[in-house]
């Protein structure tokens, strides 16, 4: 089974910093993407930044997140990592994590439990 574990959520005030981490588990034979999505109360979920593990390592934002948030991934660890700066009260929502692997037996993609982000103004 595999599991995805996040941290480095909490409570920031406006114009702060946080770093989201989520750390994969589990018989992976590779990662094909990561990436990280958010939810606020009353909203879907919508995506926030996601990553490829081949290649180039290929980006995407969410126009509201351009030059704020950066996504990176350290292949070996199995982690992304999600660096969140001038944050914003409407960045609050719960943050989960989202990965695409290939196991032996085909491609999946999993889920993290989430971790909350509150900024306050």
């Amino acid at each position: 089974q595999v599991q995805l574990v996040e941290s480095g959520g909490g409570l920031v005030q406006a114009g702060g910093s946080l770093r989201l981490s989520c750390a994969a588990s589990g018989r992976i034979v590779s990662i094909n993407a990561m990436g990280w999505y958010r939810q606020a109360p009353g909203k879907q979920r919508e995506l926030v930044a996601t990553i490829t593990a081949i290649g180039y390592g290929t980006t995407t934002y969410t126009d509201s997140v351009k030059d704020r948030f950066t996504i990176s991934m350290d292949n070996a660890k199995k982690t992304v990592y999600l660096q969140m700066n001038n944050l914003r009260p409407e960045d609050t929502a719960v943050y989960y994590c989202n990965g695409q692997f290939r196991k032996s037996d085909g491609n999946y993609e999993y889920w993290g439990q989430g971790t909350q982000v509150t900024v306050s103004s």
